[in-house]
């Protein structure tokens, strides 16, 4: 992709200049209702209603641009719209097989980490929508009636040390970068590369259950 499109309107305009070559996967497959959430921030002028509980009103108010944006997106994806990957891994290996010329990921670098394990071609980079991209934390969670609380708690511990986050952000392992900041880590970990991007939050939870059934009546038969 010679200029990589970073807003919903210069994707809609590559996705028609390059039929079949862009896809996402289907809801409510989690990167397929981020990608609805992502575009859904992109069209919406004012996002604070979607940082609430999602009203009747406000629903069909600031979603209306985005089913005539998917209307018009639709044509031009892989297979036509018709059929969609049933994951991100899916996407990504229709990229790597040279069908996609795009996938969508969650992790900034991915698209290195997978290149440099021979998942994905060398020259394969990583973009983010110029607005923002949407971003979560994952988080580690003790069951409430875990048996072993004392034992969880020191996993836990371990996992967001140092040594196991230079570990976790190295793109030969996972490649996901580090939650800590880069003078805490190890020397060794001072180099890695990472894609530094404006962040945006995911909006209300009830937005995507709404979103997720919408677009099943719409697109999902």
């Amino acid at each position: 992709v010679t200029n990589p499109p970073t807003s919903a309107a210069t994707l809609l305009a590559w996705a028609k200049a390059h039929p079949g070559r862009f896809t996402y996967p289907k809801p409510p497959q989690f990167h397929g209702s981020s990608f609805l959430k992502q575009i859904l921030l992109e069209l919406t002028p004012d996002p604070a209603p979607l940082y609430r509980e999602a009203t009747e009103s406000d629903f069909a108010k600031l979603t209306a641009p985005l089913w005539v944006w998917l209307d018009e997106l639709h044509p031009a994806l892989w297979r036509k719209g018709k059929l969609f990957p049933t994951s991100a891994a899916e996407t990504r290996q229709l990229l790597d097989d040279g069908e996609l010329a795009m996938a969508i990921s969650f992790n900034p670098q991915e698209a290195q980490s997978a290149a440099q394990i021979g998942a994905l071609p060398p020259s394969v980079e990583a973009v983010a929508m110029s607005k923002g991209a949407l971003t979560n934390s994952h988080f580690l969670a003790i069951p409430f009636n875990a048996n072993a609380r004392a034992g969880a708690k020191v996993v836990a511990n371990f996992l967001l040390s140092p040594a196991a986050q230079a570990r976790k952000a190295n793109p030969a392992f996972w490649g996901d970068p580090s939650v800590l900041r880069a003078d805490v880590l190890p020397d060794s970990a001072k180099g890695q590369p990472a894609l530094r991007f404006k962040a945006v939050a995911e909006p209300h939870p009830s937005w995507q259950l709404k979103l997720e059934a919408a677009w099943a009546e719409r697109y999902g038969h």
